[in-house]
């Protein structure tokens, strides 16, 4: 999949801060299998993450609308949008060319089209929302990523994980509905789910993936972890099982896929109880080839499994009185973004891991997973999410995913992402992952350095407060990184205020102490050698 155009016409977000930008990321004719980031930077407040929010809320819209099922929830109906991608089905041997407009026309509620390019007649063609050749024209999965609690980007994806809770909730009580799973095709990693995707990706992965997450932290292998399932717990809704119901628990009702996924944890635990007052499973996993082998014979890949943990951690919503969880949907549908669903305590949660420890790398000896640090933490779980993600038709939304990284982990980011190894081989070939796409926000610019300014945006606010979007006025790809602040901060030099100020107070000295004196205390840079000129200039002048 590869974003061409986003027209935001009206969103009633932030004020209408998009309203009404025109963006154009790429060319219709660019090379498909290659996989090319394109970069978000620009200050604070400049609309970055609510463009981002709004892609995320573009396709949830359309999928509630193409495939009810798997998006339940609708965040923003007012949204009016115009998109174009490229896109390759399965059963189709090009990329197909696909545009979805939904605005009003006049008084009426905006109405949605989906519509695919035929490249033989140069029209495009109306296509019929229920037919399933639809449905092959949308993304798999919308990956949001946010390292902190960014609650512009996960709005749409926390109102779709409460419509899952919800439609769980309920269905498992409905003898019609408990047989048919629900599934999601928006999907938020961050940092209540890190330890889902990295015990997933050790679990099912292979070796060099398992080098690939862990090396970093200097770790060998994952040595053991405990999962804990607890589903009558004081913060439960209370559900008495109903008449017709095939589900006789007190507490968090489960649908026939989440008991089938219970029952594979209990059969690939090394051991657990089970607490019948109040339906609490512990179930402790010992990492060898044959705990792997049991996982294996379960679920099919990685992202099998993570999305068996993810639905379950979805639940934990439903450790949340019922008044918070209508206080957020109605917030939700009044654009209140100051507001989310708040996290449960880790001893009410349906559904989480404890006591995950991993072996040394040098030493052998056991390391907890609580004991690395927040970067180390970040990067295996945005490697860990581009590892067990390879298949072509997936957009990454990735709000400053390098935020916690040191200075060298920063330079090497792209180049991490290229040559991950995922079973279908890694980006930097022509590998299906490559066909993915993927937008990022970043402040720094050590990500603009490995992209051609074609694929940088810089965003900025005029005078009026409204959002302009432009490419940088040089070639980024390759720049340093002086020039790429320069360019995208408007900082000039490159350096911070409180020396930038001594310096300006010392050019503008005679004092030729102070002068000498200020240069020892300066590190190298280009203002320190017109310091050094102007001090040579005042002492030729008082010579004379």
């Amino acid at each position: 999949m590869k974003l061409l155009r986003v027209h935001i016409i009206s969103a009633k977000t932030c004020g209408g801060l998009l309203d009404g930008l025109d963006l154009r990321l790429r060319s219709p004719f660019i090379s498909y299998s290659a996989f090319a980031p394109l970069c978000l930077i620009g200050p604070n407040g400049a609309g970055k993450s609510q463009f981002l929010q709004m892609l995320a809320e573009i396709f949830q819209s359309v999928f509630h609308k193409c495939i009810s099922e798997e998006e339940r929830v609708e965040g923003n109906p007012d949204l009016q949008f115009e998109l174009e991608y490229l896109i390759q089905p399965e059963d189709e041997q090009l990329p197909v060319r696909v545009r979805i407009l939904r605005k009003a026309i006049g008084r009426k509620r905006p109405t949605l089209i989906i519509e695919r390019r035929d490249e033989e007649e140069y029209e495009w063609i109306d296509c019929d929302l229920n037919d399933p050749k639809t449905r092959t024209l949308l993304p798999e999965k919308i990956i949001g990523y946010t390292s902190g609690d960014n609650e512009t980007l996960s709005l749409p994806f926390l109102v779709s994980r409460s419509g899952y809770a919800d439609e769980v909730g309920g269905g498992a009580l409905n003898a019609a509905m408990r047989d048919r799973p629900p599934d999601t095709r928006l999907m938020l990693i961050d940092y209540g789910t890190h330890l889902e995707v990295l015990v997933a990706n050790l679990l099912l992965g292979d070796a060099p993936q398992w080098v690939a997450l862990l090396q970093d932290a200097q770790l060998k292998d994952l040595h053991s972890f405990r999962c804990i399932v607890q589903l009558a717990h004081s913060a439960a809704p209370k559900l008495a099982s109903r008449k017709g119901s095939q589900n006789s628990r007190k507490g968090v009702q489960l649908t026939k896929e989440l008991e089938q996924y219970l029952d594979h944890l209990k059969r690939c635990a090394t051991c657990y109880t089970y607490d019948e007052k109040t339906e609490t499973y512990i179930f402790d996993y010992w990492i060898n080839d044959q705990t792997r082998k049991a996982f294996r014979s379960f679920w099919n890949n990685t992202l099998d499994l993570y999305s068996s943990f993810h639905k379950l951690a979805m639940l934990n919503d439903l450790a949340l009185p019922r008044e918070t969880r209508k206080r957020f949907q109605k917030e939700t549908k009044e654009r209140r973004f100051a507001s989310r669903l708040p996290e449960p305590q880790d001893e009410d949660k349906v559904f989480r891991f404890e006591r995950v420890m991993f072996t040394a790398q040098r030493t052998g000896k056991e390391v907890d997973y609580v004991s690395l640090s927040d970067g180390e933490h970040q990067l295996g779980q945005i490697l860990g999410t581009f590892c067990m993600l390879s298949s072509p038709n997936v957009l990454f939304l990735l709000d400053e995913p390098e935020s916690h990284f040191n200075p060298l982990w920063r330079v090497k980011f792209i180049s991490r992402i290229l040559d991950l190894p995922t079973k279908n081989g890694d980006r930097r070939e022509s590998a299906k992952a490559t066909e993915q796409e993927c937008l990022l926000t970043t402040h720094s610019p050590f990500v603009p350095s490995d992209m051609h300014r074609d694929k940088v945006f810089i965003f900025s606010k005029d005078e009026e407060g409204k959002i302009q979007v432009q490419n940088p006025n040089i070639e980024t790809f390759g720049s340093t990184f002086d020039t790429i602040i320069e360019e995208c901060f408007n900082v000039r030099p490159p350096m911070s205020k409180v020396p930038h100020d001594e310096i300006k107070e010392l050019m503008e000295s005679d004092d030729r102490e102070k002068i000498r004196a200020g240069i020892q205390r300066l590190g190298n840079s280009v203002e320190k050698a017109f310091l050094a000129d102007h001090l040579r200039q005042i002492t030729k002048r008082d010579e004379v």
